[in-house]
C-alpha cells in the first residue's frame, strides 16, 4: 500500500499541471478523477475503437474525464449503466430511447444524471442485457493496464458485484481513460480482485494490452473493508442477495 501511495502521489504532482480542477474537490484527486487537457482527444480514440463501436449497452464510472464520453454515448444510442458519489447512491440507468434528446448534455453531467436517470437496484441489473463494455478514468496505470485508483476500490467493486450477477464475464473488455503522464513504465502486481485495462487511451496514444488480469472471484466479503460495506447500499443488497 505504501508504494501504492507513493506511485499516486508522483503522478498526481504531474497531473496537477494539466488537470482541471473539480468545483467541489479542486486538485484533490484522492477525491475524484480528473478531466484533463486533451480529454476530447482521449475519448474520440475510445469512440474510433472497435471495442466502443460492437457495443450496445455500457459501464461508464461518473469520472470528470468521462462526461464527454457519457454525452457521445447517448447521441450514439447507446445505453449507460453507471453509479454516482461512490457507489453510496446506487447505479443508475441511462437509456437514450427514454430521455428527450434536449437533455442529454445534462443527463451526462452528474448533477443531471440523478434527476434524468433511472435508479435502478442490483435485482433490477440482473434482469438486463448483459454489459458490453467497462470504462473508468483512473490514477494512474501502466502499459500491462494494471490501474492504481484514488485507493477506495470502486471500480473493482463495481466489476465485482457486476461479475456476480452474470451482467459481465471475463471476455468483457475493460478500458481507462487517462492523460499521458497517468501512464507509467514500472511494474505494478496486481492484487485478486483488481481489474486490469484491456486497452487505456491517452490524447496521444491508444494502447493495447496482451493478456489482461480479469478477476474471477466477485466480491471477497472477508477482505471488504467495513466501512465500505457500511455505507454502499449495493454491496448490502447483494450480500442480502446470497451472491
Amino acid at each position: 500500500m505504501d508504494h501504492k501511495a507513493s506511485v499516486r502521489e508522483r503522478v498526481w504532482s504531474e497531473l496537477r499541471k494539466v488537470a482541471v480542477p473539480d468545483s467541489r474537490f479542486h486538485f484533490d484527486f484522492g477525491e475524484f478523477i480528473a478531466d484533463f487537457e486533451g480529454g476530447d482527444a482521449a475519448v474520440a480514440r475510445l469512440v474510433d475503437h472497435r471495442y466502443y463501436q460492437q457495443a450496445s449497452f455500457v459501464f461508464i464510472t461518473p469520472d470528470n474525464c468521462l462526461d464527454r464520453l457519457r454525452l457521445k454515448a447517448l447521441q450514439d444510442g447507446k445505453t449507460i449503466l453507471m453509479t454516482t458519489y461512490s457507489i453510496k447512491r446506487g447505479f443508475f440507468l441511462l437509456d437514450p430511447s427514454k430521455i428527450d434528446p434536449e437533455l442529454y448534455l445534462y443527463a451526462s453531467t452528474l448533477d443531471g444524471m440523478e434527476r434524468v436517470a433511472q435508479h435502478v437496484a442490483l435485482s433490477d441489473i440482473a434482469k438486463m442485457p448483459t454489459v458490453e463494455y467497462m470504462v473508468t478514468g483512473t490514477g494512474a496505470i501502466n502499459h500491462a493496464g494494471v490501474r492504481f485508483g484514488k485507493g477506495h476500490g470502486f471500480f473493482d467493486a463495481e466489476w465485482g458485484m457486476l461479475y456476480q450477477l452474470g451482467r459481465i464475464s471475463t471476455a468483457t473488455p475493460s478500458a481507462a481513460v487517462v492523460h499521458d503522464c497517468q501512464v507509467l513504465d514500472e511494474t505494478l502486481t496486481p492484487e485478486v480482485f483488481d481489474t486490469v485495462a484491456d486497452v487505456i487511451f491517452t490524447p496521444t496514444r491508444t494502447i493495447e494490452v496482451d493478456a489482461p488480469h480479469k478477476p474471477t472471484c466477485g466480491i471477497i466479503w472477508d477482505r471488504m473493508d467495513a466501512h465500505m460495506y457500511d455505507t454502499i447500499p449495493p454491496l448490502q443488497e447483494l450480500k442480502a442477495m446470497g451472491l
